[in-house]
């Protein structure tokens, strides 16, 4: 039932008023002062309190302010004998809802009541949408990459530093900068999301900056920027690595000074923002080619965030497979279905070149198309299948012969050699070869490196 605290010194008020709102089906209570307010809000809940500015000891304001410092505050509406336009402001400033004047018109009374409580119904919803919005967002895996990830989000993202998340395409960068926001400061703000991509250069500025009508041939109306639109919150700056230089330059000076000019006008505007951006490219090479601004790079790079792709924390598709199977059967209203163990042994071994994406794809296509409530092998798609027999193949051949038929190890100790290799072989790989910067990458000795890969079989040139 909808609960109504009501405070106010005059008995008769307070008899009246209770009479005529249990008759609307309110759930009433009545004290005569803000003291008595305070000290039955701290051991019962109101939903909205109905407050006389004039009382004996702490008046009305007073009371109001206490009451707003409250961990979960009632809407309150301000009653008065005696109101100015000073006073009603004062109280509006202070987090009144409304204000009524005596004597109370009932049929104004019962309909800033229903506003009242149709404001909360809204909170409440938009309360719902939030934690579901936040649920989207949640980073899955119980992984060593996966933990680490978490606990970097937990100290980076209620700080005001500028954040630059590095990662394959399909890796969930854009889930981790949206988790940054929904886990800071600014989570009640703006999130404005530009795809640097996706918006052709001749258009970039005009969607960062806005533009005034007439500004450029087609300018037929007034454009807000997307910084101007973030102000107060997050600006999310997607694949920055294919922005142009001219435009690098701009949004440099807007991140060092806050202000920008609009298209077409001379008028300056200051921001409040919190930039994050994403690439999927090395932008150390970017910057060596020429493409990309070094003085931007280490204004963005304040706290870096590198995304693993799939295939180096595997231990997590099992999660993830499920998750997401789950989430669509529930989208979809099917019934919920499970992978066998052969099924998700192939899932384990594929190398997923388009990494969390790729998989989810997957599963929402085998949830559509499936029939049974159990995936088999036989519903997996045959790329897939044969390019993980490839893998097992290569897997095979490239091992020393003391492998169970079953296609795995005979001891911990071959596996974790076999691991090591592989891990190695595509480090090198990822730098094209170069020695010295693989063995920064693990954390060795050049001269280690090399007697690592002596022990492992890898030659020089592999």
């Amino acid at each position: 039932m909808r609960s109504i605290l009501v405070v106010d010194d005059e008995p008769g008020i307070r008899q009246s008023l209770t009479s005529v709102l249990q008759d609307e089906g309110y759930e009433v209570a009545a004290v005569e002062s803000g003291e008595d307010c305070l000290g039955w809000l701290s051991k019962k809940r109101a939903e909205v309190v109905m407050l006389d500015i004039w009382l004996p000891g702490m008046d009305g304001l007073e009371a109001l302010e206490k009451i707003q410092t409250l961990e979960d505050p009632p809407v309150v509406i301000m009653i008065s004998g005696h109101g100015t336009i000073e006073t009603a402001v004062r109280a509006t400033k202070l987090g009144a809802f409304d204000f009524i004047e005596k004597p109370l018109s009932i049929e104004k009374t019962l309909l800033i009541l229903k506003h009242a409580f149709e404001q909360l119904q809204l909170a409440a919803q938009n309360r719902s949408l939030r934690e579901e919005l936040h649920g989207q967002y949640r980073i899955i895996g119980d992984s060593i990459p996966m933990k680490a990830l978490r606990q970097q989000l937990a100290l980076a993202a209620p700080t005001q530093g500028r954040v630059l998340v590095y990662g394959e395409s399909g890796t969930g960068k854009e889930l981790v900068v949206h988790a940054l926001h929904e886990m800071s400061k600014r989570a009640d703000k703006p999130f404005v999301e530009v795809n640097c991509a996706a918006i052709p250069e001749e258009l970039i500025e005009s969607e960062l900056f806005g533009h005034v009508k007439g500004s450029f041939t087609g300018a037929v109306e007034d454009k807000t920027g997307k910084f101007e639109q973030a102000h107060g919150g997050t600006l999310f700056l997607d694949e920055v690595g294919d922005m142009s230089l001219r435009t690098q330059s701009k949004v440099l000076r807007v991140i060092e000074e806050q202000r920008f000019t609009p298209i077409g006008t001379a008028k300056n505007l200051t921001v409040d923002v919190r930039v994050i951006a994403a690439t999927n490219k090395n932008l150390d090479e970017e910057i060596q080619k020429g493409n990309f601004r070094e003085d931007l790079f280490y204004r963005l790079n304040v706290i870096p965030f590198f995304v693993p792709p799939l295939r180096e924390h595997r231990d997590d598709i099992p999660t993830l497979a499920h998750y997401f199977l789950s989430e669509f059967a529930r989208a979809y209203g099917r019934k919920p279905k499970h992978l066998s163990e052969a099924a998700l042994e192939i899932l384990m071994r594929y190398r997923w070149p388009g990494n969390v994406r790729e998989l989810k794809n997957l599963v929402e296509r085998m949830v559509i198309m499936g029939a049974g409530d159990v995936i088999e092998v036989r519903h997996l798609p045959p790329g897939l299948q044969q390019d993980t027999a490839r893998v097992r193949i290569a897997s095979s051949s490239a091992g020393s012969g003391t492998r169970s038929s079953s296609g795995g190890f005979s001891s911990l100790q071959e596996a974790r050699a076999a691991y090591e290799r592989d891990y190695i072989l595509r480090k090198l790989e990822e730098n094209h070869g170069n020695m010295s910067r693989t063995a920064e990458v693990l954390g060795l000795e050049r001269s280690h490196l090399y007697r690592k890969m002596k022990s492992l079989g890898i030659a020089a040139g592999e």
